[in-house]
């Protein structure tokens, strides 16, 4: 016999194996190097698992006790730095049980009664989603809450709109930040949702069909913070839509984010200057001493690559699996772990960057008044006053920016004279709505720019977050 065949197999195992597997084998179906961060949702589920074991009459209290208080001192070490993690073990679920054995002895060996990894890693995985779910809540309510900041302190602060990234129409500072609150409380909507559709739980369903031992999963479900146990033993092991629906709702936050970042970009820069970062959220350059460079930004910007990245990814190992579990369904830790930890602290830079910034207001007057921004305001005008179709009036208005255009002005610097070359009608009256506070003030359809508008909207969120 070779050396490789007399040494002993994983015992986790059982009887079926006499030899080790191969070392490449065992490099690729290892999970240990990152799955440990299961530990503590994996050492609670198996802790729920045993008390409920025990109130069935299946395994013996003493047994149930000593199983517990083994888990608690395995946990422990594990947070302790302790712990010896064991890639011949595989995952955290064995690494755990094996250093159980060592701690307790035969009682050990009846934790995994009426269980299967299978169940096992769902479970873990689904209360670890869930709390990362709970914590990114927590970082967009935060969020929320310096945008309403900014909002507030800006509902009168006129700047440019734009669509295309071309001056449009004059708004507020509030009403753009308004926009942002919006986003990131659908945002916020969509983890609430996926948080309560994954709410069951898949522990004992064991590897597939379920088991032949009068298990409790109501108990285990309540006990671990589940609506319900799953209803069907296949789906519960071979469900990951909690983790897609997770990657889902993230990909879409970061892309809000990575808008807002971009937004942050440009208007710290020389050339707009509409806002202002603190040392605490710029760097600096090794070769030009006037730099102040919105790294923190652009790095939030980027992240939305990895979250998506993420999400295709496991969607892309998902998409052609038979029911129930397969090995493939390892890769899935991963790629959510890398997900939720570049969301979480885009989430902490960008809270962190809404409350840093300060609006530079002579800036953003200056912009909200060029490039004739208050032209749709002038052919509203015309509408209203003169009773002229839309359609005329927009071409009239035309003609007008043309001809400030031409004469180096913008439309409040046109002589009425001028205006009257164009359209004989115009009055006087007409000036009043050519400027940026008139055109912000004039917007008072719900959800428009209005000062009066915006602060009735941030009242509004301010009830809803407080309730």
């Amino acid at each position: 016999m070779t050396d490789k065949a007399k040494t002993p197999a994983n015992e986790m195992w059982g009887g079926r194996f006499e030899a080790r597997p191969d070392q490449i084998l065992e490099q690729i179906n290892a999970s240990i190097d990152y799955d440990r961060r299961l530990a503590t949702q994996d050492i609670t589920a198996s802790q729920e698992h045993a008390r409920m074991l025990a109130a069935q009459g299946i395994i013996s209290e003493a047994d149930s006790a000593a199983i517990c208080e083994g888990l608690g001192r395995v946990l422990a070490e594990i947070e302790a730095g302790e712990f010896e993690f064991s890639r011949a073990l595989e995952d955290i679920h064995m690494n755990v049980e094996a250093r159980l054995k060592a701690l307790i002895g035969e009682p050990a060996g009846r934790l995994h009664t009426a269980r299967s990894r299978n169940d096992q890693v769902a479970t873990d995985f689904k209360l670890w989603v869930r709390a990362r779910i709970d914590g990114d809540i927590d970082a967009l309510s935060a969020l929320i809450a310096a945008l309403l900041g900014q909002a507030e302190a800006g509902a009168d602060l006129v700047m440019p709109g734009f669509t295309h990234l071309q001056t449009a129409q004059p708004v507020t500072f509030g009403h753009h930040m308004m926009a942002y609150v919006e986003m990131f409380g659908r945002d916020r909507s969509r983890l609430v949702d996926a948080r309560a559709r994954m709410n069951e739980s898949p522990l004992g369903a064991a590897a597939l069909a379920g088991t032949s031992f009068p298990i409790d999963r109501h108990r285990t479900a309540q006990a671990l913070g589940f609506d319900r146990p799953a209803a069907n033993s296949l789906d519960a092991v071979s469900d990951r839509d909690f983790a897609l629906e997770y990657l889902s709702a993230a990909s879409i936050c970061a892309a809000h984010l990575s808008r807002l970042a971009e937004e942050m970009v440009i208007w710290s820069s020389a050339q707009f200057q509409f806002i202002r970062l603190s040392d605490q959220w710029t760097t600096g350059s090794s070769i030009m001493p006037q730099k102040r460079n919105p790294d923190a930004a652009e790095l939030v910007r980027a992240k939305v690559g990895r979250i998506m990245g993420a999400l295709i990814g496991l969607m892309t190992v998902m998409k052609g699996l038979p029911l129930a579990y397969s090995k493939d369904m390892q890769e899935d830790k991963e790629r959510v772990f890398d997900g939720a930890d570049a969301l979480g602290l885009s989430l902490a830079a960008m809270t962190g960057m809404v409350r840093d910034m300060r609006p530079v207001p002579d800036a953003l007057r200056a912009a909200a008044g060029a490039a004739f921004s208050t032209a749709t305001d002038l052919a509203d005008w015309l509408v209203r006053r003169l009773d002229m179709p839309f359609r005329d009036a927009h071409h009239v208005t035309g003609s007008l920016v043309k001809l400030a255009e031409t004469s180096g002005v913008d439309l409040d610097g046109l002589s009425l004279q001028q205006m009257q070359t164009v359209e004989p009608r115009i009055t006087e009256e007409v000036f009043a709505v050519l400027g940026v506070d008139n055109s912000v003030a004039s917007r008072v359809s719900y959800g428009g720019t209005a000062p009066d508008q915006v602060r009735a909207q941030i009242a509004r969120w301010r009830e809803q977050e407080n309730a």
